[in-house]
């Protein structure tokens, strides 16, 4: 955190936002578990320590008083682990709450996209059923603020079988999950670890509702802090955001 801090500050960033992962490995008694299905493995899912979390938050605050510096996390699947999430959240007081969708139900479990779940499944099926589940996660979760990389699995798109991704050929599957998501007030963000979105991308977001845009760049690594964000920038503008009320605002149209 510290090392991530010192890149936000050396790169001139106004704030940073620890948006910790938040998936489980299992369900608790009052999930909105669909019937039957059952979650995958999950080898990286480890406890999370909220105490050394926010005692770390509290450290970096300290340390670098110039530099706003948010806590949060990234709630997988919110929708389904309703429960679940609900309790990390009353553990502590966080910021910013990202909702995420990592994974989808094939043959009754909850799988994590991925190349191999592309090798398994036809790209654009898997693509349309990730861009429907999305819309259930908006429209049954209300925990989150920001709509976290909203065509994740393109990060796997395989392209020597299915040839380049083209955001249009599921202009309205996420013109979809725009509306969605615009009518219920969140933000969307445009995340720069993931291809990055276009400008005709961030101007369907515009034209469906949307009114505020969050940069991610879901760095994990120091170097990574605010990686691609001018370019972002450059999008967003594009499409017609600008910056917001004050420097720590979403962009706004």
């Amino acid at each position: 955190m510290e090392a991530e801090c010192l890149r936000a500050v050396d790169v001139g960033l106004p704030a940073v936002a620890f948006t910790e992962h938040v998936d489980f490995a299992d369900w608790s008694t009052g999930d909105t578990r669909p019937a039957g299905l059952v979650v995958g493995h999950r080898p990286r899912v480890m406890p999370l320590d909220v105490d050394g979390y926010f005692a770390e938050i509290a450290r970096c605050r300290d340390l670098f008083p110039g530099l706003r510096i948010l806590s949060g996390i990234e709630a997988g699947e919110p929708h389904l682990f309703s429960e679940s999430v609900a309790a990390v959240l009353a553990a502590g007081r966080f910021d910013r709450v990202l909702g995420s969708l990592h994974s989808i139900a094939v043959g009754g479990t909850l799988t994590g996209v991925s190349a191999r779940l592309f090798a398994a499944l036809d790209p654009h099926e898997l693509m349309h059923r990730y861009f429907t589940d999305m819309v259930g996660l908006i429209e049954q979760s209300g925990v989150f603020t920001v709509l976290a990389h909203c065509d994740f699995p393109r990060r796997y798109w395989p392209t020597e079988r299915a040839g380049a991704y083209r955001e249009a050929d599921f202009e309205e599957q996420y013109r979809t999950v725009f509306r969605a998501l615009a009518g219920s007030g969140r933000a969307l963000e445009i995340n720069t670890k993931s291809p990055l979105a276009s400008v005709d991308l961030m101007r369907w977001w515009w034209q469906e509702g949307g009114d505020a845009v969050s940069f991610g760049s879901d760095a994990h690594r120091p170097e990574l802090v605010g990686n691609k964000f001018e370019l972002a920038v450059d999008i967003v503008e594009a499409a017609g955001f600008r910056p917001g009320r004050d420097t720590y605002d979403f962009w706004r149209r």
